[in-house]
């Protein structure tokens, strides 16, 4: 490949990366008397690797709000399927996708293999953006001696957050549906959700608003869930944290993912589904009330 080309794949990835894909297919009505709670339900898929049995597990969930993370767009591990599309298509959802990484071993040239985060709503969805953290590992960037197969990830992107606007009749509610960092330290996961917390001052001190999505690190203490009770979040799980990644050969499960609720909205009947087997994460739900 020349110079030339290079540069020309590299600048379409970048435009292609920074879009945000959008589709409708929540049956439209009037929102004449709006809910006094909603469910939300997040979730790190794994692509959609088991996209039937996701499909299965949140039809089953009645939630009203998805917040997933890791979903495959053209991705030949998941037979070029829209992830996202095929999920709202399937439980007739309004949904928004951000692509995090172009996945330079599942495409090619001609036809790109993207993944990322997907909020899925059955209200409309408004203003929707894209917070594409500063401070990036480095540890995805193709590297000339690498080979291009699968087992390498090799990658063009970073990580992110995928900022929606819901609307529920007079009531609006802003969604951050977050993948910090695998690699590097908690202090670089850490950098990236401060982006986060500073993003969401931007609306008035009493707009309902929900962070959630695979942290990589555990909030449930120290210097992370500080910054989250200072900037008035509440951790939906409360006394109910359970392992998020189930255990492994090497090493035991962890409690990564969670959803955080900022005031007056209040969490209750919080879980983690260890039942479900589609993913190499659990989904988490939980109930929330406007006050």
């Amino acid at each position: 490949m020349s110079i030339e080309e290079s540069q020309k794949d590299s600048n379409y990835a970048m435009g292609a990366l920074g879009q945000i894909e959008t589709g409708n297919f929540a049956v439209p009505g009037w929102v004449i008397f709006p809910p006094d709670s909603i469910r939300v339900v997040s979730w790190n898929i794994n692509r959609g690797l088991r996209l039937e049995r996701v499909i299965e597990f949140l039809a089953g969930a009645k939630a009203d709000i998805l917040l997933l993370q890791e979903a495959d767009q053209n991705a030949r591990r998941t037979h070029q399927i829209n992830v996202a599309k095929e999920i709202a298509r399937k439980l007739r959802m309004n949904y928004a996708f951000a692509r995090e990484f172009q996945e330079l071993t599942q495409g090619s040239r001609t036809s790109p293999a993207f993944h990322g985060q997907v909020t899925l709503s059955r209200w409309p969805l408004s203003n929707c953006r894209i917070i594409r953290f500063e401070e990036q590992t480095k540890f995805w960037r193709p590297h000339w001696f690498l080979p291009e197969i699968p087992p390498f990830q090799e990658r063009i992107g970073g990580r992110l957050a995928l900022v929606s606007e819901l609307n529920i009749g007079d009531r609006t509610i802003v969604t951050y549906n977050l993948h910090l960092e695998s690699r590097g330290d908690d202090r670089l996961r850490c950098s990236q959700l401060d982006e986060v917390l500073l993003d969401a001052q931007r609306y008035r001190p009493g707009a309902s608003a929900v962070v959630g999505g695979d942290f990589n690190l555990d909030a449930s203490s120290g210097s992370v869930a500080n910054a989250l009770e200072r900037a008035n979040f509440e951790d939906a799980m409360a006394s109910r944290h359970a392992p998020t990644k189930p255990n492994s050969f090497f090493e035991q499960g962890k409690t990564i993912d969670w959803i955080f609720v900022r005031k007056p909205m209040r969490p209750s009947g919080a879980q983690v589904h260890r039942s479900v087997s589609a993913s190499d994460h659990y989904p988490l739900s939980a109930d929330l009330a406007f006050t």
